[in-house]
């Protein structure tokens, strides 16, 4: 019976130290990719590309959000400035939209003084995965290999991500102007969002576009 007694305490505590060690490679993991979320978003790679992509956000009868424009106008400047002669907007549409985000954001371009054969509208994919895998077809059609990724600063880690294994050579040129960097707790909760989306990208390959109803892609 004490032999019994001590296998069975031997065996809690395994289990006890088992569970411990799962919940802190968990915790570090999520710690660890928060913090490259985090990282990569303060970063501006300005590197000379073929193109530069510019990932849908809203748009509004062909008016692109806030958001979207926040991403057209940091696009703009990075043309201007000679990163690349070609900017992809990326984006399909909703049921029942006339405009898909690629069209509006390309219009938007237009008007504001890019040449239209500078414009490269990808109306494709209704999340970032499906978006960067129809503009990696097209990169790859025209014998384009890399890509300067215009998004959110806390989206721009799991665009690269998902870009890359597209096929795509690419990094990211995040905006840091527009209503989601604006307050800190807005920036907190996006990264908490961003961490977790691109957390189960990695581990299904398939985007987070209906978990919780976040609209993650």
């Amino acid at each position: 019976m004490a032999g019994m007694g001590r296998t069975g305490v031997t065996t809690g505590s395994w289990v006890r130290r088992a569970v411990f060690g799962t919940v802190l490679v968990v915790l570090l993991t999520v710690a660890g990719t928060a913090f490259r979320v985090w990282q990569v978003a303060r970063g501006d790679d300005r590197s000379r590309a073929d193109v530069i992509v510019v990932l849908g956000a809203a748009q509004y009868n062909g008016k692109p959000s806030p958001i979207f424009q926040a991403r057209l106008r940091h696009a703009k400047q990075l043309y201007t400035d000679g990163v690349a002669k070609v900017i992809i907007t990326a984006g399909g549409n909703r049921t029942g939209d006339e405009y898909t985000e690629a069209s509006a954001g390309a219009r938007w371009l237009i008007e504001q003084g890019v040449p239209a054969a500078s414009t490269l509208p990808v109306g494709e994919g209704r999340d970032t995965l499906g978006s960067l895998r129809a503009v990696a077809d097209v990169v790859a059609q025209r014998g384009w290999h890399t890509a300067v990724l215009v998004s959110d600063p806390w989206h721009s880690l799991r665009a690269r991500v998902m870009a890359d294994d597209s096929g795509m050579d690419s990094w990211a040129s995040p905006t840091h102007s527009g209503p989601i960097v604006q307050t800190r707790q807005t920036q907190a909760m996006y990264i908490f969002r961003e961490t977790g989306a691109l957390l189960f990208y990695l581990l299904t390959k398939t985007p987070a576009d209906d978990i919780g109803g976040t609209g993650l892609g």
